[in-house]
């Protein structure tokens, strides 16, 4: 009998390595899934004020201001009664942000005008990154997803 215990938990140490490494895998896929939600909104977004349907100033991008734009809506400006075109219905989460962090505060944005070697926040949203400092299983920087 207790030989039986002994190989078992000798089984259940190799295991959980693997275990471990199947839920941040997990999260990783769900990170891409949350990156590619939000960069299709973003898209989506800019495509609708080339359409003309979301009215443009001369100076801006055509990109969304922040990342509320995408879920709160726009008035459509090719409707009559200006109906809202809504983007996302809510703001995905980053699986590797800590519990705690604010849906605003959990993605970092880069601006239209800022360069891609150091993403900064500007007067728009033209894409969106992880804040995680890790690497992720491929050996890219979660960042740099």
């Amino acid at each position: 009998m207790v030989v039986v215990v002994a190989i078992v938990g000798i089984l259940a140490s190799a295991a959980i390595p693997f275990v471990q490494y199947g839920e941040h895998r997990l999260k990783e896929r769900e990170l891409r899934h949350a990156l590619r939600s939000i960069r299709s909104a973003i898209d989506a977004y800019h495509q609708a004020t080339i359409e003309g349907r979301i009215p443009r100033k001369v100076d801006s991008s055509g990109y969304p201001p922040d990342l509320a734009a995408l879920i709160d809506g726009v008035a459509d400006a090719k409707t009559p009664d200006a109906r809202k075109i809504y983007f996302l219905r809510r703001l995905p989460r980053d699986p590797f942000a800590p519990a705690d962090t604010a849906e605003g505060d959990m993605w970092g944005l880069r601006s239209y005008a800022s360069p891609p070697s150091e993403p900064q926040a500007g007067d728009d949203v033209f894409d969106v990154y992880s804040l995680n400092p890790g690497t992720g299983s491929n050996g890219a920087a979660y960042r740099d997803w």
